[in-house]
Parts: structure tokens; sequence; C-alpha cells
């Protein structure tokens, strides 16, 4: 670790050119896409480390007149610096949670929540491959809801205080604010990284990973020139698919619940979908 410390930006074997970000807001599919690309490429998995919301929940609090200060840790004044900071930063944790890692492997890094901070990840590390995954906000917020409610799959990891703040409908309404916030603030950001980023990226639609996931996934592998075998593609498709998941792992309040775009129809009600349609609207626009 010292010797890459005083060797320059390099670190271990982690190749900057064969890191995949996943961007993507929790509950859109990442953990099926993560699962498809690790059978199709040799590489290794960074499972949420979480690297985006480290700097970018920091970075995006910061008010206009800190970011011009020179002193402030993240300021414009010395944004090279920091950049470079960051870069090395992401470049050693990878290759201390992956030692074994050759420069010919893939490292895909799947980041539900880390869009946050996707604009200046990317900026560091200009050469990686990027995925901004995109799911439609109402469905987002539908299977959050049904994973905190009673007897859920994330319920046992709220603290006291937010499953009491779950028990009203008035609290659903307000706790659908602040997912819709939440999904705005990190697609949003994503979104900015992906517009600037000039490396090979895709943007990539929940709604067509479902519906195509062979043709959906053909595609994203030419934008991310990833030398795939149409069988493997076809095979790592078929396994993963929606209908090899066990009966048992499926349904309300599992991880595994309905793997369906506009199920949100059934599940919000209608002031909830309004709540969530009135903040992220214009996004929803954007990303049409």
């Amino acid at each position: 670790m010292r010797d890459g410390l005083q060797g320059g930006e390099q670190f271990g074997s982690v190749n900057p050119e064969n890191i995949i970000w996943i961007f993507c807001t929790a509950r859109s599919g990442s953990t099926w896409l993560r699962s498809m690309l690790e059978d199709l490429i040799e590489g290794e998995i960074w499972e949420e480390p979480k690297v985006g919301r480290l700097f970018g929940e920091f970075y995006s609090r910061a008010k206009q007149t800190q970011l011009g200060r020179v002193n402030y840790v993240l300021g414009d004044p010395t944004r090279e610096a920091w950049t470079r900071a960051l870069r090395n930063f992401v470049l050693q944790t990878a290759w201390a949670s992956h030692p074994s890692i050759t420069p010919e492997q893939y490292l895909i890094v799947k980041e539900p929540g880390g869009a946050v901070g996707a604009p200046l990840l990317m900026d560091s590390l200009p050469e990686s491959r990027m995925v901004l995954l995109v799911r439609d906000p109402r469905d987002f917020v539908a299977s959050v809801l049904d994973a905190v409610k009673k007897d859920g799959w994330m319920y046992e990891g709220l603290d006291e205080l937010a499953r009491k703040d779950l028990t009203s409908e008035k609290d659903v309404l307000r706790y659908s604010r602040v997912l819709s916030k939440q999904y705005v603030r990190q697609i949003s950001n994503g979104k900015k990284a992906f517009d600037s980023h000039k490396g090979r990226k895709i943007l990539l639609k929940y709604d067509d990973l479902r519906e195509d996931t062979l043709g959906t996934m053909r595609h994203l592998c030419a934008a991310l020139a990833l030398p795939v075998d149409e069988q493997w593609l076809s095979r790592a498709v078929a396994r993963h698919s929606w209908e090899n998941v066990p009966e048992k792992e499926k349904g309300a309040g599992k991880f595994y619940r309905k793997a369906m775009s506009g199920g949100w129809r059934e599940d919000l009600t209608p002031e909830q979908a309004r709540i969530v349609e009135d903040i992220t609207g214009p996004l929803l626009e954007e990303l049409s």
C-alpha cells in the first residue's frame, strides 16, 4: 500500500478504463444487471462501495459561497488537486478491496444511491465506462414503500423512529415526498455526469431491460465496447430471468417483488402518485 501511494495515481492492478460504473437509485434493477454482466465478462464486483454518496452528498449540500473558498476542501479554486485526489482514493480503495484483480479484468461497480456523486467520480475517472440505469420514479417509490412496510425485507433495517413514522397515511405521503426528492437529486446528478462524460456510456431504462432483455443487453455491450459472445449473452439473460427466480423468493415484501413496469398503478394511491409526479415530472420529461 505504501509503495502504491508513493508511486503515483495507479494503484495495484485496477485499470481505470475497465471500471464499469452502474449509477441508479435503489430498486432499479441494478442487482439483476450486475448479475448478468458478471456472467458475461471476466472481472470482479465492487458491491455498493457508497463512494458516490461519500463525496456527492457532501458536495451537493455545499453552498455556492463555500465552493468559491480556497480553504473549502472541495472548493472550485482547488478542484484540480482534489479531483486528482479523488481519483487516487477510488483506485486505491478499489485495489484494497480486490487485490487479486488484473489490468485485463473488469471491475463492475454497483452504486445504487451513488448517482449523486457521479459528476465528481466521472470527472476524476474520465476513461471509465458508465451506465445510468433509470426506473420510473413511481415504480421506485412503490417498491421502496413495499420494502419498508411491516414484514417487508427492509423493515428490520429501519430505526424505531422511522418505523413509527410510517404507520399512517400522512406519514406515507410525507415519505413519498422524501423519496421523490431523493430520486430527483440522484438521477439529475447522474444525467449531468452522463451528458458530460466523454468515455463509453449508456443511459439504460429499466422498462427497456424488462421488455427486451436480450436486445437491450446486446446494445449495452456494444455501447460499452464489451467483448461478449452471443451464446454467452443468451445464456446469461436466461439464467437471470424473472422466471428463474425461485417462487418462494418472489412477492410482496420480498427483495424480488414484481419485476414489472407500471406496477405503481396498482400499488400507489392517487394522492401518492400525484406527489411523485409533481416532484419528478420535469425530470421525467427530460429523460423521455
